[in-house]
């Protein structure tokens, strides 16, 4: 493995964390500090203000930053499955935060998901190399 291949997987492992957590707290966030009912697009646009909904927003932007970092070197194959791994922690924080109640539909599903986040994480290492960035050509 040349070290640019170990460089690029080191922060693809550094990096998935961080868009799972900046994902899921920026929703957890933003749901803590909604008002119950919004009417109008000014109720929307004062809920912003909001420090929850504020926070929120803010690590919505690192996700969304986060992410793009990590498309532009990591596959789009590996990256989507993997960092689903979000929707898990999601479930887990309304769950204990929120107390949401969770079907048993639900953890089968949040179980599926965990299986295939194992075998798209588990099964292959991630294809971290730079040559294909944004020319849309297949390899």
């Amino acid at each position: 493995m040349s070290s640019e291949t170990a460089r690029l997987r080191l922060k693809t492992w550094i990096c998935v964390p961080v868009v799972v957590l900046a994902n899921a707290f920026g929703d957890f966030f933003m749901k803590r500090g909604m008002p119950r009912s919004l009417h109008t697009p000014f109720e929307y646009i004062g809920a912003l203000f909001q420090p929850w909904v504020a926070l929120g927003v803010v690590l919505l932007i690192v996700w969304q930053l986060s992410r793009m970092a990590l498309l532009s070197w990591a596959d789009l194959s590996y990256v989507v499955p993997v960092t689903a791994v979000g929707y898990v922690v999601v479930a887990l924080l309304g769950r204990v935060f929120l107390d949401e109640r969770i079907t048993m539909a639900r953890w089968v599903g949040i179980v599926l998901i965990v299986a295939g986040v194992m075998l798209v994480g588990g099964g292959t290492e991630p294809q971290t190399t730079g040559s294909h960035h944004g020319t849309g050509a297949a390899r």
